[in-house]
This record gives structure tokens, sequence and C-alpha cells, in this order.
């Protein structure tokens, strides 16, 4: 059943992913001040969201561990912090490759970018811990306190530009999103 169940997810995955890269190149349109530069949006706020999703998961599952002090709790919390670091990782480098055209530069000590890189970090140091630190309850344990302290950053690179100047753009999608938001076309892609 499990086999039968992962061939339709690569399944399902591989058309999605076939049909957004359709969408990105060829439905999107071209933004007016950034140009073509803009479609890392896509890939770089598809990365934004799961890791997300993986550093939510794992704040569930430690918070259920600290409770519970049942294992396969912390094992779920690792994984969904293996997928975070990955994807936030993603999110970096693909941040990087559209701020060197559009602000001349491959980094700034943006606050926005400076809270995704501790956080970047904190999860680095959170896998370290799980790898080589006590086994056992008690390195889960460890491991589940990181997490809480990583979860602290999360608002706080989400409010990062309404918080502080900022060279980073000003948030298209969520609830802060300024009047106007992104073209329709653009929204429908992101969401596929």
């Amino acid at each position: 059943m499990f086999a039968f169940l992962s061939r339709i997810s690569f399944t399902l995955l591989v058309i999605l992913m076939t049909i957004s890269i359709y969408m990105i190149f060829n439905y999107a349109p071209k933004e007016k001040i950034m140009g073509d530069v803009q479609r890392i949006f896509y890939f770089h706020m598809g990365s934004v969201l799961v890791f997300t999703l993986a550093f939510i998961a794992n704040l569930v599952y430690s918070i259920k561990f600290l409770l519970d002090n049942n294992n396969e709790h912390s094992r779920i919390a690792y994984i969904n912090a293996e997928v975070g670091v990955l994807f936030t990782l993603l999110t970096i480098v693909t941040g990087m490759f559209w701020a060197k055209p559009v602000w001349g530069v491959w980094w700034t000590w943006d606050a926005k970018l400076t809270t995704t890189l501790i956080l970047w970090f904190v999860f680095v140091a959170y896998l370290m811990l799980r790898a080589y630190g006590p086994k056992g309850s008690q390195g889960a344990r460890y491991c589940a306190i990181v997490a809480l302290i990583g979860a602290i950053d999360a608002p706080i690179i989400y409010m990062a530009t309404e918080w502080w100047r900022s060279a980073h753009p000003e948030l298209n999608i969520g609830p802060l999103t300024e009047s106007g938001g992104l073209d329709p076309r653009m929204y429908t892609t992101f969401l596929i």
C-alpha cells in the first residue's frame, strides 16, 4: 500500500511540477520593473512555504514529544527539521540569485535575510545536536528545546519588513498584503 501511495504521490508531483514550470515561464506575466528575474520569486516563495510548514510541523511534534516523551513524535520533528533546513537553504540561495541583478549584491544584512539565516543556523544546530549530542530521550529533549527557540524567529522573519527598514520587497501574499497585491496570473502561478 505504501509503495502504491508513493508512486501516486511521485506521479502527482511530476505532473504539478511540469504544470508549474510551464506557468512560470509561459503564463505568468513579466514583472514591469524586474523583468524575467522576478520569475525566481516562484521558486523562492515555494521554498519559503515548504520551510515554514516543515518548521511548524517540527514545532508541533517537538511540543508533543515534550508532553508525552513519545519517540515517534521526536522522529517526525527531526524529519521536518531536515526538510526545513534544506528548503531554508534553497530560500537563501534563490534569494541571492534574485538579489544580484535587482540590488547589485548577492547578500545584504537586511533584517529579513539575517533572521532567515539565523533560523537556518538554529536548525543546523538542531540537526548537529541530534547527530552528535546525547542519544535517547535526553538528546531528543534538547532538540525539542532548540526547536522552541527556533520557532521564536519565525514571526520575526515574517514581520521584518514591517518592523524595520528593509531592501526586501514588501509583503505581497498573506494577511499583511499591501493593497493591489499580485497580478491574478502571478497569484495563480504561485498557488500551483
